[in-house]
């Protein structure tokens, strides 16, 4: 007996615990069909569409329940198209992620009763060091800077919480060769499907409640010398175009180098150039930068002499296109994206003349304005404040203002920390060559994504901070995946 019970799958979804007697299950049927025509016959049209919400959030409920891992599925679903869903039903969207990361949790205390689960899967230095940017962001709070508390709450959940939240789950959950298959996949499919919507707008023009969106105030920085800045269904066109860019880089990588059969190669070739064709038609300047440093991270992970020549003299061909000559200049993509190489350009001129002001501002404050104060938190909790008129423009920027200099030193290290565990992993740890492929395409992915967000506000946004949390896991447990596809192997 004790064998059989040390070998119960703590997420198996047919254990004793989550069975329910027939006759439970008509009575609750009955009753709940019951309330729902009642709900139809008073409310009407409405009623129906609050019944059908009832229905989809109870059944999405039970099977997280039952399948905690439908529960990262979502999340990474969610992160894609959050965002985009308010400029159609006006809600607190961006809610529901943290709405399914307790949900998850929830049913995993549940199922605590019945098994013991794994939770010390989610022992790992990567764990460490987000629990402590936690720590650092929660006792922000008590920040005599601080405002706002209100502000503090709706930004910590980007800067730190769903990072906090999800990798545990990650460890646990979302851990084995097959879910970063699968991730691949679901992760190439959003992607075209965002550079579909992305063409639409581009070739046909917004939707109504797009342009609402874009008459409410998103003209002011997507509709440039009239022409429009493509952002698809992301939160703006700067997290679209570098969204897209590291699925270019990602997918590029996979396809060149992975072994795999003709349809995946095909696919992965496919998802890349879509990724490259949304950057192109954001219109976002600073997405270059994922590639530009995505590349060059993958020339120094090949420890390739050869290689690193060949991507060096083709970087160096790409900035004399860019920043020496005038060739594609009638094109307004290749123009726009020109302005990224000109020193004097500008808007550059403008956000460095700004983080002139925050040094000055922020010299005798080492923990920063408070989380909130900047951006558009400052704008809609505190107008009137010195941050909130302040642009950053850059979210490395943004932590600086809002967490100090102190914030700053620890986040950065956070993060070149976690890179280079990725790295060393991948260079000196990872044999399998498929893996090593895989790892590298993420830890280049990284290291694009890291390079773009000097210049918007990517790392924190959706979808990139759903993808970075998985990266940064499968960045960590790929040495134990690369031992376990060795032991197979023999």
């Amino acid at each position: 007996m004790n064998a059989i019970k040390n070998h119960i799958n703590p997420f198996e979804t047919n254990s004793g615990s989550m069975r329910i007697t027939n006759l439970n299950t008509v009575i609750a049927v009955i009753g709940l069909l019951s309330v729902l025509g009642l709900i139809i016959i008073k409310a009407e049209v409405l009623g129906f569409a609050l019944c059908m919400a009832l229905f989809f959030v109870t059944a999405l409920v039970y099977t997280v329940f039952k399948t905690p891992k439908v529960g990262i599925y979502l999340l990474i679903i969610l992160g894609f198209f959050v965002t985009g869903a308010a400029r159609y039903v006006v809600a607190p969207w961006g809610l529901t992620i943290d709405a399914v990361l307790v949900l998850i949790y929830i049913a995993l205390f549940f199922k605590g009763f019945a098994v013991k689960l794994p939770w010390i899967k989610a022992k790992s230095s990567l764990t460490l060091v987000v629990s402590i940017w936690m720590a650092y962001v929660f006792l922000e709070l008590g920040n005599p800077e601080v405002l706002s508390r209100e502000a503090w709450f709706y930004a910590m959940r980007g800067v730190a919480l769903y990072q906090f939240l999800a990798i545990p789950l990650l460890f646990m959950l979302f851990n084995k060769q097959k879910d970063l298959d699968n991730f691949f996949i679901i992760w190439g499919i959003l992607s075209v499907i965002g550079t579909l919507k992305g063409l639409q707008q581009f070739y046909f023009g917004v939707d109504p409640f797009e342009q609402r969106w874009l008459d409410q105030g998103g003209a002011e920085t997507h509709i440039l010398f009239g022409k429009l800045r493509v952002f698809s269904f992301y939160s703006d066109a700067g997290q679209y175009g570098a969204s897209q860019a590291h699925t270019g880089v990602v997918f590029g990588i996979l396809a060149a180098f992975k072994k795999t059969s003709f349809k995946l190669r095909a696919f992965f070739i496919g998802v890349a150039m879509a990724g490259f064709l949304g950057m192109i038609i954001s219109g976002t300047r600073g997405a270059i930068a994922v590639p530009a440093l995505g590349g060059f991270m993958f020339l120094i992970l090949r420890k390739n002499i050869k290689v690193l020549v060949l991507g060096a003299i083709l970087g160096i061909g790409v900035y004399v296109f860019f920043a020496h000559t005038t060739i594609g200049q009638g094109n307004a993509e290749i123009r726009r994206m020109r302005t990224a190489f000109d020193p004097n350009e500008a808007s550059l001129q403008v956000r460095l003349a700004n983080q002139r002001k925050l040094k000055g501002y922020l010299a005798s404050r080492p923990f920063g304005g408070g989380l909130g104060a900047t951006g558009n938190w400052g704008q809609r909790f505190t107008p009137h404040s010195f941050l909130a008129n302040t642009a950053t423009d850059s979210w490395y920027v943004m932590i600086w203002a809002d967490t100090g200099i102190v914030g700053l030193v620890y986040y950065l290290f956070m993060l070149f920390f976690i890179l280079i565990s990725g790295a060393r992993n991948v260079m000196f740890k990872i044999r399998d060559n498929n893996l090593k492929v895989q790892i590298t395409a993420l830890t280049c992915g990284m290291a694009g994504i890291m390079m773009a967000s000097y210049g918007n506000g990517v790392f924190g946004q959706m979808p990139s901070g759903i993808l970075m949390y998985v990266t940064m896991v499968f960045m960590f447990i790929s040495p134990q995946l690369d031992k376990k596809k060795s032991l197979t192997n023999q």
